[in-house]
């Protein structure tokens, strides 16, 4: 199916890895223009090589919103725009007690997870408005509407970003700007590894046997008990950054296997 989105420049950060990557290389199949962001420039390097074509890599710290305008400023002058965003940048944060957690926490989480989507749409948003045409695709998680008592201050920030974009929808529709976001759970990721090798070590067996076990007594909703594909993922966010989803507007689509038990989206 073409997706009538080849020669379109698409940003996609948090691009070294997991979700971030596969979607770069889900977009690089579809024909668009790929203007690639992480911390790690050698991670950022390694990862381009695996990519079609020619992106451009730019190291930029999302919580520094001059960084992110210079971001987007060599995108532009490489390819003259940028039509789709895909923000992926984020981290899991501190754990633990939600009232014993720090201030320090609770900002660490918010300024990477939360507030680098605003700043990314102050960049971006505005260019796609005036040419009528523009995808905004943030990646949130299950923790949105299904939190779990202990990741407090991943819980908060994504919740608040899934808000922030629904905000956007109503008033950029108009302007041909789609905005959405996609809420994954339990995918095979740097992320995910990190914290099943830490689980391993806290319950003394294998890592394979950590995830088995966090599946049944963590995510029982995840009935094929496996942890999801990152291509999983960038399937859904491929399709929402496409033509064809020209009626998706201010939704939050969820790839997680069943994880989220209720019918509340």
């Amino acid at each position: 199916m073409d997706l009538a989105i080849r020669g379109k420049t698409a940003l996609i950060t948090g691009a070294q890895g997991g979700i971030g990557l596969a979607t770069a290389k889900s977009l690089a199949a579809e024909g668009v223009n790929l203007v690639l962001s992480d911390l790690d420039s050698e991670a950022l390097s390694s990862a381009a090589a695996e990519i079609h074509g020619n992106p451009l890599c730019i190291v930029a710290d999302v919580t520094d919103q001059a960084e992110i305008d210079a971001l987007v400023r060599q995108g532009v002058e490489r390819f003259g725009a940028i039509d789709i965003v895909v923000h992926t940048a984020g981290v899991t944060g501190a754990k633990g007690d939600p009232l014993e957690l720090s201030d320090e926490d609770y900002e660490h989480a918010w300024q990477i997870d939360f507030f680098s989507a605003v700043r990314v749409a102050r960049a971006t948003i505005p260019p796609m408005r005036d040419r009528g045409w523009g995808r905004f695709i943030c990646l949130t998680s299950e923790n949105t509407i299904q939190p779990y008592w202990e990741e407090a201050v991943y819980n908060t920030a994504k919740a608040a970003l899934s808000t922030f974009v629904k905000n956007l929808s109503y008033k950029e529709a108009a302007n041909g700007v789609l905005c959405n976001t996609v809420a994954p759970a339990f995918v095979a990721s740097p992320m995910t590894d990190g914290m099943m090798k830490q689980r391993a070590e806290a319950l003394g067996c294998t890592f394979e046997e950590a995830i088995e076990s966090f599946l049944e007594e963590e995510r029982p909703g995840i009935v094929a008990k496996r942890r999801g594909e990152a291509d999983e993922v960038a399937f859904v966010i491929t399709m929402l950054a496409s033509q064809h989803a020209s009626f998706v507007n201010g939704s939050n689509v969820r790839v997680d296997g069943g994880s989220v038990i209720s019918v509340q989206n």
